[in-house]
């Protein structure tokens, strides 16, 4: 199976590209999964009841999220770790430090290197869809800058920007390092979602 990505062709309106069109690349979900299908599923693969597993899953949310909340990095198995994070106000004197220079506290998920590379190997396949709404082409990480045109049923001669487009994804969200202090650097790109990539994603789509 493969991610889907759809490229649209919107206006920029702001940046280095600001009043022009250009095909801005946003991941395209297939559906949100519920917890009871979650823990059906877990419970069909582990082989253990689906009562159990459920307890098994009630009590391992209970942990990481006490653990989390008091400052822990909790480890999360097979998929990473969870930590608490903030985005907070600079001061010039100490005397004007205070918690209200807060303006957000969050949990930060940073994937473990298995889950990075399962994800880095995952095909993507790219829908191109044009200011009028219409899907003008497709292009997939496998074939390398070839493209299906779903019109004439067959593939088209390869450019650089096909192949920039089936990569580029990865990029996506990235841009997550607002002014303020953050619990430990620059992770809020996990929290930029695919809307956050707004013009700059388009302009790394383009070049």
């Amino acid at each position: 199976m493969a991610l889907k990505v759809k490229a649209k062709e919107s206006l920029i309106k702001i940046g280095k590209y600001a009043d022009t069109y250009r095909y801005v690349m946003v991941p395209e979900l297939y559906m949100a999964l519920s917890q009871d299908k979650v823990i059906k599923e877990a419970a069909l693969r582990s082989g253990i009841s689906r009562g159990v597993m459920q307890a098994c899953w009630d009590a391992a949310g209970e942990v990481i999220k006490a653990w989390a909340t008091e400052g822990h990095s909790v480890a999360l198995p097979g998929l990473g770790t969870m930590r608490f994070g903030m985005r907070a106000k600079s001061v010039a004197t100490v005397n004007e430090v205070r918690t209200g220079l807060i303006t957000s506290r969050r949990i930060i998920f940073t994937p473990n290197t298995e889950l990075q590379s399962e994800l880095a190997n995952t095909a993507i396949q790219i829908t191109c869809i044009d200011r009028n709404g219409l899907e003008v082409k497709r292009v997939t990480s496998s074939d390398p800058g070839n493209v299906e045109d779903p019109e004439q049923g067959g593939g088209g001669n390869g450019d650089d920007e096909g192949g920039s487009q089936s990569g580029g994804s990865e990029g996506s969200g990235s841009e997550g390092s607002e002014g303020g202090s953050e619990g430990g650097g620059t992770e809020g790109g996990s929290e930029s979602g695919s809307e956050g990539s707004g013009a700059q994603g388009g302009e790394n789509a383009g070049e």
